[in-house]
């Protein structure tokens, strides 16, 4: 099946791709986490310093999904820096549609985040996977990726909500 894989935009990708992050949640078993709109969406990935960058993947009218949609997936990554390696681009979800799956879609945008990353000069890609979404990790570990929880004992942490809000009324005041 033909795809290709180009950079979203604005008006016409964001509700498939706000649609798709719920599809997403629902896989990961997390659909109460998404909070966000596709409005917001627009705000913060089409502005003059966007917080996020976006590829979708579209395929002809003729194999659209059973629903009618033509983009089925989508990777959703931003660029954060390393102290000790440089410039790194986050991947923070790659999502297929079910039907779509093993067609070469999920390589496709996979390969396309790791060469936009590779033009812009970084270093590394990095992403975080569910400890028990075997297929994904299997998925990346078959293209090389190394599991860092492993290898290196690195552990991700989060403040949100609360601690978040704590954690800023601790700074130092002038």
């Amino acid at each position: 099946m033909s795809f290709k894989i180009r950079a979203a935009r604005k008006e016409e990708d964001c509700k498939d791709i706000s649609r798709m992050i719920l599809e997403l949640a629902v896989y990961v078993k997390m659909p109460d986490q998404v909070k966000i709109s596709h409005e917001e969406l627009e705000r913060d990935g089409f502005c003059q310093n966007p917080f996020f960058e976006c590829l979708v993947a579209e395929v002809p009218e003729e194999h659209k999904s059973k629903e009618g949609f033509t983009v089925v997936g989508y990777a959703f990554y931003i660029y954060t820096y390393s102290s000790w390696k440089g410039r790194t681009i986050y991947l923070d979800d790659l999502y297929v549609m079910p039907e779509f799956r093993g067609r070469g879609i999920g390589k496709g945008l996979l390969s396309s985040v790791a060469e936009v990353g590779k033009q812009k000069q970084c270093v590394r890609l990095q992403l975080s996977v569910l400890d028990w979404n075997t297929p994904s990790r299997d998925f990346y570990a078959a293209k090389g990726a190394q599991d860092l929880t492993v290898s290196e004992g690195l552990h991700f942490i989060r403040f949100d909500g609360q601690s978040l809000d704590n954690l800023a009324n601790e700074a130092p005041k002038d």
